[in-house]
């Protein structure tokens, strides 16, 4: 038989853990697995919280039967119509042909969409603030739109002082014996890339929830996914205000590094050893091809400061840091400072293509200037990578030292484009080999200059857009 968590006097765990799927979603890596988590409340008549996913039927319908010994099933509370929730809802419902199933409108529409008209046509529907009694236990229930479907809601039973918070506070992870968060260190960094992945987008919606929540005596914290919170819930509850509304947890900065050679990183690692000097504490440098997204997208949630670092590639982004750009803009990313280093050895585009994205966000405050390397960090370059550490040290709060390095030369005017194969000459790296100095503006540069890649003549060039 089937071990039964109990957690609270007639209130019972019938979830399971998911420890063979590779992907939540199947998207997000999940190295540690999750927990599928439903509950069944004995009384006068029988409710059952939610269902978990069709991978594991089986085991939650014999943890049911044993549960209710024999009992009927009365009451089906449909918190969350995701698949991960949802997916034995038909099942169990034939399994117990006269249980009454509980959602509102929308959820009552989407269980039609995924099992047909029979199973909606069962469905009681509640509003905002409805109540059902079973006998001691008496189930309200609040909207939870966006967090993360937009039927979602959460269900309050006043009784045992229990919030059902579907998908609002929980956790990657499996539940390995222990059903309880106090029971051992908490994953916080499990927390935040579930928070971040899954409702990150939706920082509004997560606030008018905590508003309805804060209205409420709350004795345990029950989630979908994750352990069940009893004590210290201000805890989390403080990270979900700073989450939902994008504010840093702790100043410190993630270098996000696309690099297609090694040459880009190399910047990238020198440029934190900078920050490390000037008293920066917490540095993250993550190389994108090898990192999950969704790991760089929790850490950038959780720091104050970033570096986007990316090589050009096909006169694009390197399709890393697209991904990531793209992530950060649908997760509704804002109120971070951003520095740009970008790469590319004859076209370097991808620091323009970086700022436009950024510019898609919300109180992003970029870092001027930025780094432009040819291939990899030239000579007289490790002046601009000092001046960038100290804009980010400075923007921190932190003392740049007072014999700081010399500033690199300022861009003297526009860049321009050879027409025939797409070099760039960037007036603040010149053209040394060819006897163009650093800091001379195209103006100045001989008229019989000459494109290093392809020889053709000045006319050749036009102003880059």
């Amino acid at each position: 038989m089937q071990k039964i968590g109990k957690i609270a006097e007639n209130v019972y765990w019938i979830g399971a853990n998911e420890r063979r799927q590779p992907l939540f979603e199947n998207i997000y890596p999940v190295p540690q697995g999750y927990s599928c988590n439903a509950y069944v409340v004995l009384d006068r008549e029988t409710v059952l919280l939610d269902t978990i996913d069709a991978d594991l039927g089986d085991l939650f319908l014999e943890k049911l039967e044993t549960v209710l010994e024999g009992r009927e099933l009365d009451y089906i509370i449909v918190n969350h119509m995701e698949p991960d929730h949802c997916a034995l809802l038909a099942r169990t419902a034939k399994k117990y042909p006269n249980v009454q199933l509980i959602g509102n409108a929308k959820t009552a529409a989407m269980a039609g969409q995924f099992f047909g008209e029979d199973v909606q046509r069962r469905f009681r529907i509640i509003k905002e603030g409805d109540s059902l009694c079973t006998g001691d236990h008496t189930f309200r229930f609040y909207m939870a739109p966006m967090v993360h479907w937009p039927e979602a809601m959460v269900t309050y039973e006043e009784h045992d002082r229990i919030l059902y918070s579907a998908d609002a506070f929980g956790t990657f992870g499996t539940l390995d014996g222990l059903l309880f968060a106090d029971q051992t260190p908490f994953d916080w960094e499990a927390a935040r890339i579930y928070y971040t992945n899954i409702v990150g987008k939706y920082g509004p919606q997560v606030k008018a929830l905590l508003n309805k929540a804060a209205g409420l005596d709350i004795a345990m914290l029950c989630p979908l996914h994750g352990p069940i919170w009893r004590q210290d819930l201000g805890s989390f509850i403080e990270k979900y205000l700073l989450w939902a509304g994008y504010t840093p947890e702790e100043q410190g900065v993630v270098v996000a590094c696309a690099s297609i050679y090694g040459h880009t990183e190399a910047a990238a690692e020198q440029l934190a050893f900078l920050l490390g000097e000037r008293g920066v504490k917490n540095i993250r440098l993550y190389d994108l091809s090898r990192t999950p997204v969704s790991t760089v997208l929790a850490e950038i949630f959780r720091y104050s400061h970033v570096v986007l670092a990316s090589s050009t590639y096909n006169n694009g982004l390197f399709t890393p840091m697209e991904v990531l750009l793209h992530d950060l803009r649908t997760h509704n990313m804002q109120g971070r400072t951003v520095a740009v280093i970008e790469n590319g050895s004859w076209a370097p585009v991808s620091g323009k293509l970086i700022r436009e994205g950024l510019a898609a966000m919300k109180n992003m405050t970029v870092l001027e200037p930025g780094l432009s390397l040819h291939s990899a960090l030239g000579d007289g370059q490790d002046a601009q990578l000092e001046a960038m550490a100290d804009a980010i040290a400075a923007s921190m709060g932190l003392c740049v030292a007072a014999e700081a390095p010399a500033e690199a030369p300022a861009p003297a005017g526009e860049r321009y484009v050879c027409d025939i194969c797409g070099y760039t000459y960037d007036p603040a790296q010149g053209d040394p080999e060819h006897g163009v100095a650093p800091g001379t503006a195209w103006a100045d540069v001989p008229a019989d200059y000459r494109c290093p890649l392809c020889r053709m003549p000045k006319e050749k060039f036009s102003k880059a857009e």
